[in-house]
């Protein structure tokens, strides 16, 4: 379960007017405070430049990485040849020599990170562009090492072309089939909680392929309804509801079995690795090594306190452990998503030593130095550089609300690269000579900058949002203020606090606390991004209303180490939920704030300890909306959930400390609300809660959105998402 950036969903990049003069949640909905982003940044293989599809979706332009000018179109729809006329493109796959561009078109969303689309191949050189299959919708598609071939997944089998070849067409598997048997991309719930939709690879003399196996044969089913609904309209539901059915393992019920695969090209032989993984574990990842005989298969064990990595043979099928990171309670996902190799080796994450820090291996496993060291956390890796060994990443060393870029040298040496301090991200180029930056604070709208990847000095600006900024100054808000108490256990806890631009200490504010609290999640950060739509927008709306708005993280959130992290194994919700009524307790005992007047809410983790925390057994909250929220953990997915928690049979009382069974003890308002065709947080667990609520008579308000996913948007919907919300804490803490 992810916290959704709602701004990603809901904005797009445009030209900003500079002539509001309050905010309005018809604005804010519709994109009109939405920030510019340099978006979709890629590097070429020189070092030099970076490729980008253009505004206008029909060409992919490369840039200098030294000053952002352009200098060359790659593709261009108005000139590509074929017998295919193209009026956009969606994405692209460029090969490694970069002389074939795939070109994606007519995508269409599966789940978080799965889609089908259909793909075109463009010969760089003499502008051709043909269909790289006649066979329907592609997924995944993954070129060679040599360029010379194109694997991808059609309706769960793998399918390899062969340029060279006349393009000719071959079917890898033949077993695949919607619900039971997937090759090549991971089923619904190793997507979503694995973060990741390729589990396919070719070796590095592109002899050989390779790919995970999912067999979800006895997994459960899951089926919601669908609806005629509207934006879009699905008119072949007019006369009778539809339903949609998928593979959803809940925590302790059987998971897919997985299985590790590879096919030799040339002799069509297909062979199954002799993998030592446990019958209910988990290969959260693949990728074949700079040694064509060694495959690199990372392995967990279901209660994903262990990872293992094995090097196989792809030929012989046998495996050997290279590396065992073993650490208390669990491995978080950071390892597996900034596993990144190079020629003669591979760099990981742990938390082994309390804080994520970043590891150099051989490719023989052996341990060759630790590259970053300390007690703060590595947030991304972004490079090794073997030549220097040098290392490039992003950290908190300043704090656990700040992140900024840095090098660390051959010796340990860190230098900080990034300029501003606040929250900073990275893209390096391939040289390492170079690296965009996306830079933004709690004030400050996200700048982009290209840098000298050595110094740190910043070469050319490509976005500062300078016309946001003027628009969001021109509102004259106050200022959000971060801040810091302790708990009555003596916990110290970090927030922020967005005041009326009118605020009068002598007067008493109603409060709206919002937060997330997920394990290892961070809501009070110096960045733009905090909040709900960027810049603490709603909260500023909600403050011209009256209230004071406050979020803070509390314990099993991020950014602190795995000791802070990890408090709440077990038992999810307990300390999360106690940390914010102590924050109410806090605030309420503050001057200018009423204490009989604070609100909470949250969405997805925030809304399930949303209803934690009404119901912890202080009466701290006068009302509280939940969106989309988990009412008891053994209704979701067995990957997240037992990561935190184990499953329902070996920590049944960990377990049953959920707003289900803590209903009777619900106080304050309370609203509900939730898409229908949410595959992620289904809707039962809001059904569920409700009849427990109707049985304990007590009082709740319910919004059902038709058709919506766990993200509830399309057409008006978040409009009036978002006003029934403000609507809610208006009525009940006015």
């Amino acid at each position: 379960m992810k916290r959704f950036t709602l701004s990603l969903i809901v904005f797009c990049a445009c030209a900003l007017p500079l002539t509001a003069e309050t905010l309005s949640l018809e604005a804010l909905t519709r994109g009109q405070y939405a920030a510019r982003t340099v978006a979709g940044v890629r590097p070429l293989a020189d070092g030099e430049h970076y490729s980008q599809i253009s505004a206008d979706a029909r060409q992919i332009v490369a840039y200098s990485f030294r000053n952002g000018e352009q200098t060359e179109v790659l593709f261009d729809v108005a000139t590509a040849r074929g017998d295919v006329r193209l009026n956009r493109i969606d994405g692209y796959v460029m090969s490694p020599d970069e002389k074939t561009i795939l070109i994606q078109t007519e995508t269409n969303r599966i789940y978080r990170h799965s889609f089908t689309a259909t793909y075109y191949i463009y010969n760089v050189r003499n502008h051709t562009l043909e269909p790289l299959s006649s066979g329907g919708p592609q997924e995944v598609p993954v070129f060679s090492p040599d360029g010379t071939m194109i694997a991808f997944v059609r309706q769960n089998n793998i399918f390899l072309v062969k340029l060279l070849f006349g393009n000719s067409e071959l079917q890898v598997t033949k077993d695949g089939e919607y619900n039971k048997i997937i090759n090549g991309k991971p089923d619904w719930v190793n997507e979503e909680e694995f973060s990741f939709s390729c589990a396919l690879d070719f070796n590095a003399d592109a002899t050989m392929l390779a790919w995970i196996r999912y067999d979800e044969s006895a997994v459960p089913e899951f089926s919601f309804p669908l609806y005629r609904g509207r934006s879009p309209e699905r008119e072949e539901f007019a006369a009778y509801p539809g339903s949609y059915s998928y593979k959803y393992p809940v925590a302790g019920e059987q998971n897919a079995k997985v299985s590790v695969h590879t096919y030799d090209i040339k002799s069509h032989r297909i062979q199954q690795m002799k993998l030592p993984l446990d019958a209910d574990g988990y290969v959260p990842r693949i990728r074949f090594t700079s040694d064509p005989e060694k495959l690199l298969v990372l392995t967990q064990n279901r209660h994903q306190d262990r990872l293992d990595i094995y090097a196989a043979n792809p030929r012989s099928t046998e495996c050997k452990l290279i590396v065992r990171d073993q650490v208390d309670n669990y491995v978080t996902e950071e390892p597996y998503k900034n596993l990144q190799l190079f020629k003669d080796g591979f760099v990981l994450m742990s938390e082994r030593s309390g804080f994520n820090q970043l590891y150099l291996y051989d490719l023989n496993g052996t341990l060759k130095r630790q590259l970053t060291k300390g007690d703060f956390v590595v947030k991304a890796f972004y490079g090794y550089d073997p030549q220097s060994g040098d290392c490039y990443f992003s950290a908190n060393p300043e704090g656990a609300i700040y992140q900024s870029v840095y090098r660390a040298d051959s010796k340990g040496k860190m230098t900080k690269l990034s300029q501003e301090l606040g929250t900073n991200s990275a893209i390096f180029s391939k040289n390492f000579k170079y690296f965009l930056n996306v830079y933004s604070n709690i004030y400050t709208p996200p700048v982009t900058t290209l840098n000298d990847a050595r110094s740190g000095k910043v070469l050319s600006t490509l976005e500062d949002n300078k016309a946001l900024k003027q628009k969001v100054e021109s509102l004259r808000l106050a200022k959000p203020e971060f801040f810091t108490f302790k708990t009555g256990e003596g916990v110290e806890l970090n927030g922020y606090m967005v005041k009326p631009a009118d605020f009068s200490a002598s007067k008493r504010y109603p409060v709206i606390m919002y937060q997330y609290s997920g394990p290892g999640s961070q809501q009070v950060l110096d960045s733009w991004n905090v909040g709900n739509m960027g810049g603490c927008l709603f909260e500023h709306l909600m403050a011209q209303q009256g209230f004071i708005c406050v979020c803070v993280d509390g314990r099993g959130t991020g950014g602190r180490g795995a000791a802070f992290e990890k408090q709440t194994y077990l038992n999810l919700g307990i300390l999360e939920s106690k940390d914010q009524v102590e924050t109410a307790l806090y605030l309420g005992s503050l001057p200018y704030i009423d204490k009989a007047r604070i609100g909470i809410w949250g969405w997805s983790y925030g809304g399930f300890n949303t209803l934690m925390s009404m119901t912890e057994g202080r009466a701290v909250f006068a009302a509280g909306v939940a969106v989309a929220p988990v009412t008891s953990y053994r209704f979701y997915d067995s990957v997240y959930t037992e990561r935190y928690m184990r499953t329902p049979k070996e920590n049944p009382t960990g377990y049953d400390h959920n707003p289900i069974t803590r209903a009777p003890q619900l106080s304050g308002a309370l609203l509900l609300c939730h898409g229908s065709a949410d595959d992620n947080v289904h809707l039962r667990n809001t059904a569920e809660l409700t009849e427990a609520f109707v049985q304990a008579d007590k009082p709740f308000m319910q919004l059902v959105y038709t058709n919506r996913n766990h993200s509830i948007y399309g057409g008006n919907t978040r409009l009036h998402l978002y006003r029934s919300i403000a609507n809610w804490f208006e009525q009940h803490l006015k």
